[in-house]
């Protein structure tokens, strides 16, 4: 059994099965073994303090994700709403429909949303039946880079990856949060595990297990989860064991159980009679092929979003490649270290690209099938690919997208410590290392330093801390485990003060709306303190500075409490006046605008149909739908405001709706919001 007095196996793998042999660069090489042997786990064996480290990590990190959760309330109302509709009506659930009563569906698919809805049909609705769920995926997420680094490396590497993915800001902000990104990253951090573990053993299970996993994905996120896929496919045909022709066949598999994990929902969307299911939100033609090629899709990368907020993308265009600026911010190679977002995501980004490099230079001469090589394949090609898309799309981009990048930046930085750690006697390698200290200590302080009014003695703190850190390694790495120890604990606390930092004042910050960010207030940046509910800092309230589209709250036809990045919470007297005989009508209401809607619905606990989807731009219903709607007594109340008008070729059909209403019915006045009794003849 490893003891903390042993100095060369402080940190490693503790040994399973008969010895491995050195390798060309030091340290181990995990041994070949037949498929299904997993004797060669490090698993197998642990050190006595090893369990309750990790154990000690979970329960911090769920009271980090979990304390004070309800402060948050609806957080973002728009995917609440659905939430609401999910737990009260099965189809609503299967679409993932903003209202039980089916009109339009979310922007997104529903997978994130399942999870949710069926927490508040098993406890109720309230926020911490829909938000506990994604702390505790949070917790799971820790629990799969921990495992994800300590199978093939050492248990202080793995430990230290854990609490790296714990305290990533943006994380923090995303498992407190009710947005599809909390499964989507629990989701491929799974599957990077599978396609390692199909790497080590040869067996094909873990393949179709990742395809799997990649689908679900698809059903949380669309195409972003397909980022992931050329590093791990690349991975597996580079290191996976058996012939060429054997790795191709299992990627063969893999691919054939995503298309079956997530085109079985597809198929039935689109197989469905279109008159009998909600449309599809987002879309202009009630597809979820074009969602998913178009809005959700190619529009992400070209910045031309048909229905969006905001105008084409592209070269030169608003927010367009290239632009150096625009509605989501300057595009470039430098972009996730720029502003608000390299407070998110990127502390130990500079400390996991080195150890790309460095991983390796290590491993340069190791088998084919090494499995230390092949998780930086996986875990390098991860954060490279996702970085660079991520820097350079042109269309619609949130700072908090980011928290994809968060499990390949703690795995690696996790897999550099345990390599630098196992050549330590090298001067070279603790010289570089003490390099690294420094600069990640310099990095952090200039993160800090973007958050004027906010702990000015944390970059003192953390700049001699970086000095001390770096000095101790150079001099003290190499001696007995306990001076070694005490060094790399030193480095640890070093690099992880800031994001540590950064993550408590997210979480004790109430977060709400559409657009979150995580930390204290940034120059320039979006969002108030904590990135305030969903606000923007622009003149005018809107990225960029730009202004709310015309029509919008406070605009022409304005008036509504809600708008189209949050909703509020209705009065009692407005919310007793829409219940008013609920139970005679399919929609209690009716208003453009789905964050409007959800105000409305999640106080009523009855559907609001919320007239074109996200932007206010989607063709659902049409003018006359609608009439026929209110003709046939399914609509009572139309709620004024919230409305945009048309966007980047998106429908004016809301806007005609709301002009329709105006001129036909006469308006009311219940606590300065206006509404019309649409069962009242017309005038």
């Amino acid at each position: 059994m490893t003891t903390l007095t042993d100095d060369t196996d402080l940190l490693r793998p503790a040994p399973a099965g008969p010895p491995t042999p050195p390798s060309p660069t030091g340290g181990t090489t995990p041994r070949e073994v037949e498929p299904g042997d997993d004797t060669a786990s490090p698993l197998v064996t642990r050190a006595r303090w090893e369990r309750p480290a990790l154990a000690a990590v979970l329960v911090a990190t769920a009271v980090l994700y979990l304390w004070g959760l309800g402060a948050s309330g609806w957080a973002n109302s728009f995917y609440s709403a659905a939430v609401q509709a999910g737990s009260v009506s099965w189809k609503a659930f299967l679409f993932g429909s903003s209202d039980a009563a089916n009109s339009i569906t979310v922007d997104k698919p529903p997978a994130s949303l399942w999870v949710m809805a069926l927490s508040v049909r098993l406890f109720g609705l309230n926020s911490w039946s829909i938000l506990v769920p994604q702390a505790l995926m949070g917790v799971g997420t820790v629990a799969a880079v921990w495992y994800a680094v300590r199978r093939w490396f050492s248990a202080g590497a793995a430990l230290f990856a854990a609490i790296a993915m714990a305290v990533t800001p943006v994380a923090v902000l995303m498992f407190r949060f009710n947005n599809p990104d909390a499964l989507l990253v629990l989701l491929m951090t799974l599957a990077a595990i599978t396609t390692l573990r199909g790497i080590e053993d040869g067996r094909r299970r873990w393949a179709l297990a990742t395809g799997a996993l990649v689908g679900f994905g698809f059903l949380t996120k669309q195409l972003q989860v397909m980022l992931i896929v050329p590093p791990f496919a690349l991975a597996h045909l580079w290191a996976a064991r058996g012939s060429i022709g054997r790795r191709i066949t299992d990627l063969l598999a893999a691919a054939a159980a995503m298309i079956a994990a997530a085109g079985w929902w597809v198929a039935l969307v689109e197989l469905w009679p279109a008159s009998s299911r909600p449309w599809i939100g987002g879309s202009q033609t009630n597809s979820i092929l074009e969602l998913t090629l178009g809005y959700n899709g190619l529009g992400r990368i070209t910045g031309d979003e048909v229905g969006s907020v905001t105008g084409g993308g592209g070269q030169g265009g608003p927010g367009g490649a290239g632009a150096g600026g625009g509605m989501w911010g300057a595009t470039g190679i430098t972009r996730m270290i720029d502003g608000v977002i390299g407070g998110q995501i990127a502390w130990l980004l500079p400390a996991a690209l080195a150890a790309i490099v460095a991983g390796f230079w290590f491993t340069r001469r190791a088998p084919r099938t090494d499995l230390r090589r092949a998780s930086l394949l996986v875990w390098g090609g991860w954060l490279l690919v996702t970085t660079l898309v991520f820097s350079f799309m042109a269309g619609i981009f949130h700072e908090y997208y980011t928290v994809a990048l968060a499990p390949a930046i703690a795995a690696l930085v996790g897999i550099g410590a345990d390599l630098a750690w196992r050549h330590r006697h090298q001067l070279v390698v603790r010289l570089v290392t003490g390099v690294a200290v420094v600069g990640s200590a310099l990095w952090a302080a200039d993160l800090l330093g973007r958050a004027t009014d906010w702990n000015g003695w944390l970059r003192p703190l953390v700049l001699v801390g970086g000095l001390v850190a770096a000095a101790a390694l150079v001099g003290l790495w190499h001696r007995r485990s306990a001076l070694a120890l005490t060094a790399s604990l030193l480095g640890g606390a070093v690099l992880l003060t800031g994001p540590a930092a950064w993550s408590l004042q997210t979480a004790a910050t109430a977060h709400s709306g559409s657009i979150v960010t995580a930390g204290p207030a940034v120059a320039g940046g979006r969002g108030g303190p904590g990135g305030g509910p969903g606000q923007f800092g622009g003149p005018g309230g809107f990225p960029g500075g730009g202004q709310m589209p015309a029509g919008g709250p406070g605009g022409p036809g304005g008036g509504g409490m809600g708008g189209l990045l949050d909703s509020a919470e209705p009065s009692a007297e407005l919310t007793a006046t829409l219940l008013e005989d609920a139970d005679q009508f399919t929609w209690v209401a009716a208003t453009v605008g789905a964050n409007n809607a959800a105000g409305y619905q999640l106080a009523t606990g009855e559907p609001v149909m919320p007239l074109g989807g996200f932007n206010g731009s989607d063709p659902s219903p049409t003018l006359e739908e609608f009439e026929a709607e209110v003709a046939a007594g399914e609509i009572h109340w139309f709620i004024e405001g919230g409305r945009i008008g048309p966007s980047n070729g998106g429908s004016d059909g809301p806007a005609a709706i709301a002009e329709w209403v105006a001129a036909n019915f006469t308006p009311v006045e219940v606590d300065g919001i206006t509404l019309y009794d649409l069962t009242q003849p017309p005038t």
